[in-house]
């Protein structure tokens, strides 16, 4: 959020109304804090820093012509949600936020836990009988999303038969059990700290979560407050509610899109028709971030007044003459500068390789191109311990990409035998070559490299079979999310990938869902919107395929959360091309191996 607050002079100001407010209660700077990652470690210091992105982020929506109909929180998130509906001053607010964080960190701080459970509230229930009045529901986030919290020996007891039960749970870093009989050590406080608030009829409609209806604001008192962090969090029926109510569009006003996922879920449950949007992400949060929310958004149906982004621009009236579609080639037989033919190859149309030339009596094929972060910026995000390397995906798809080129519909086998690195400066020049086809069809493969520079030896990077073959159709991903399926918590994964050292930047973080039935893995991804455009240059993009392999860090097929990095293919053939989002199901093939069908 600071890159915005440097950019956007409306999200700034209204920052600043917030810190003016929290400056009655505190003595630190909101500013100060948003730039010191260790301040935002502390629950008094980081829930205020979030309510000011939330409110902040709701005022440059609305300065961009986008008035909320209705709003809706969730947890603390309700504070933000009743200041932004005009239910609480900003002084009101600031004091609920800051002096109830407050009492969390002086008393509760310490003495429990929160874990997120892929499962759904009724049978959490049940698991969780064993610790009845130490463990309680925390908060209902969607149909298969529960949230437990309570003391926190319980806690780890619980999270360990979780485990044990094959029951993916994850652990949120608080060390505190909000919506939990815990709370109840802070009611006094609470209650006294937050008397002199007054709440107003609220200028929105506003839905609690606490009641899962849509409530009269005048309500909103000390008391209400209190509930909102004693009580189980009804998300999942509040957001029912509404879609009941009409609602179709849901936008996230958060530092990072944490809810949008679980809106989605709860409307696929109800059958409904309607779209989540976030506003930011971590680690991508500059106005060119909001100016794509703004766009997603838009072409969702929401109106947006653009005429803020397009300050001082002015419209064009298109040519009105009709195109006539006559072509005027320069005539002579001498080829334009730069044109392959001159060298005597092909161009190969495809971003790793840009050429091919059919080599003489051997019946071979040779094609061309060259890879470096500077041609290919998305290949940035794949790092594996400080190091970018081309994904084996992306030697892949090169391999397919030469079977298109020679008729071969099948990747037999490709076996990775050595990394290719990309240097932080300068690239690499990359060859494959395909040998003379046998009397089945099938040709030999070879993936090489070498600096772009030429002084270096070459490196052979893959060896493997192009062929014919049959192609298997077995997967229906029509009824989605399959029967039976239970869905996996994926929040956080991707940062504890980067722990291990697989450091995936923002192209290859685009898986979405995750779903686990017996020995089955069913994976949602999607490419990230600002690389989906480059879909059309691949036969399937590698960022994409990889996205649905790092499903396997989320199941038995995987030790701890490591994704296996793949190092072998067999069998590869594409029903489609140019995806920008896919339906998998993986199914083990052995210790090693996993069956991968899209």
């Amino acid at each position: 959020a600071l890159e915005l607050a440097r950019s956007s002079p409306v999200f700034a100001a209204k920052l600043r109304e917030c810190d003016e407010a929290f400056g009655e209660f505190v003595d630190w700077s909101l500013f100060d804090v948003l730039a010191d990652q260790s301040a935002l470690d502390r629950v008094e210091v980081v829930q205020p820093a979030l309510f000011a992105v939330m409110v902040s982020l709701a005022e440059l929506w609305r300065s961009h012509g986008v008035e909320p109909d209705a709003v809706v929180g969730h947890s603390q998130g309700e504070i933000a949600a009743a200041h932004v509906a005009g239910a609480l001053t900003l002084p009101d607010a600031a004091r609920v936020v800051v002096l109830r964080s407050a009492a969390i960190a002086e008393v509760l701080e310490g003495h429990g836990g929160m874990v997120s459970v892929p499962l759904p509230m009724a049978e959490v229930t049940e698991r969780i009988a064993p610790w009845a009045g130490r463990i309680s529901v925390a908060a209902v986030n969607g149909p298969a999303t529960t949230v437990v919290s309570g003391e926190a020996e319980a806690m780890a007891e619980a999270l360990a038969k979780f485990a044990e039960d094959g029951v993916r749970a994850r652990r949120i870093a608080v060390e505190y059990a909000s919506h939990s009989a815990e709370v109840e050590r802070v009611r006094e406080r609470v209650l006294a700290d937050l008397a002199p608030i007054t709440p107003m009829p609220s200028l929105v409609p506003f839905y609690s979560a606490v009641t899962g209806e849509l409530l009269d604001t005048t309500g909103l008192d000390a008391a209400y407050w209190y509930r909102n962090l004693r009580t189980t969090v009804e998300f999942a029926a509040t957001v029912g509610r509404m879609l009941d109510d009409g609602f179709g569009g849901f936008v996230e006003t958060s530092a990072h899109p944490v809810l949008t996922t679980a809106v989605q879920q709860i409307v696929e449950a109800a059958g409904a028709t309607a779209f989540a949007v976030g506003s930011l992400r971590r680690d991508d949060g500059g106005p060119a971030r909001f100016l794509r929310a703004l766009a997603d958004a838009h072409v969702r149906g929401v109106t947006v007044g653009w005429a803020g982004v397009f300050a001082g621009g002015r419209r064009l009236d298109l040519p009105t003459y009709a195109f006539q579609h006559e072509r005027f080639w320069p005539e002579g037989s001498r080829a334009p500068s730069g044109d392959l033919r001159m060298v005597g190859m092909s161009p190969a149309g495809h971003p790793f390789l840009g050429a091919a030339v059919e080599l003489p009596d051997s019946g071979g094929f040779l094609f061309t191109g060259a890879l470096s972060v500077r041609l290919q910026p998305w290949l940035a995000d794949h790092g594996v311990l400080g190091t970018v390397l081309v994904p084996g995906t992306g030697i892949l798809e090169m391999a397919v990409r030469a079977g298109d080129e020679l008729g071969c519909d099948l990747v037999e086998e490709l076996t990775l035998e050595a990394p290719l690195v990309l240097p932080a400066t300068g690239g690499v020049q990359v060859q494959v070559v395909a040998g003379e086809a046998g009397e089945n069809g099938s040709r030999p493969l070879s993936v090489y490299s070498r600096g772009e520079g030429g002084e270096q030896p070459w490196i052979r990077h893959a060896t493997g079979v192009l062929g014919t073959g049959t192609r298997t159709d077995d997967f229906d991903a029509k009824t989605w999310p399959p029967p039976g399926a239970t869905q996996l918590d994926i929040d956080g994964s991707y940062e504890r990938l980067a722990e291990i050292g697989l450091a995936y930047g923002p192209s290859f973080q685009g898986l979405r869902a995750v779903w686990q039935r017996g020995e089955e893995i069913f994976a949602e991804a999607t490419l990230p919107e600002e690389y989906a455009g480059d879909a059309l240059a691949f036969a399937l993009h590698p960022a994409l395929l990889d996205a649905a392999l790092h499903a396997s860090g989320h199941t038995g097929f995987a030790d701890g959360d490591a994704s296996r990095l793949p190092f072998s293919w067999r069998g590869v053939s594409l029903h489609a091309a140019h995806a920008t989002s896919l339906r998998a199901r993986l199914t083990r093939t052995g210790r090693e191996g996993v069956s991968l069908a899209i």
